[in-house]
């Protein structure tokens, strides 16, 4: 599992890390040390995989459709 910087990392590529990091963690075959070392990356990615999520909901646009059915613009997505 490679160390990179957080900021560096996409979404996915974080994602991919931390379903390892608990995989490892699961399998009860990870002595104290490293569980706790790799526990502390498996939160540092959560939260790296919250911000980019959160970042990608504040860009997201619904199509504003005029009154002919026709789009007439965008606004950002409500997300309540």
């Amino acid at each position: 599992m490679a160390k990179t910087d957080l900021g560096a990392l996409s979404f996915e590529e974080a994602l991919k890390q931390l379903e390892e990091i608990v995989g490892r963690l699961e399998s009860g075959r990870v002595e104290l040390e490293e569980s706790i070392t790799i526990y502390e990356r498996g939160a540092a990615l959560k939260a790296h995989c919250e911000r980019k999520l959160k970042d990608a909901e504040a860009r997201i646009e619904k199509i504003v459709l005029g009154p002919g059915g026709a789009p007439a613009g965008t606004e950002k997505l409500d997300a309540g």
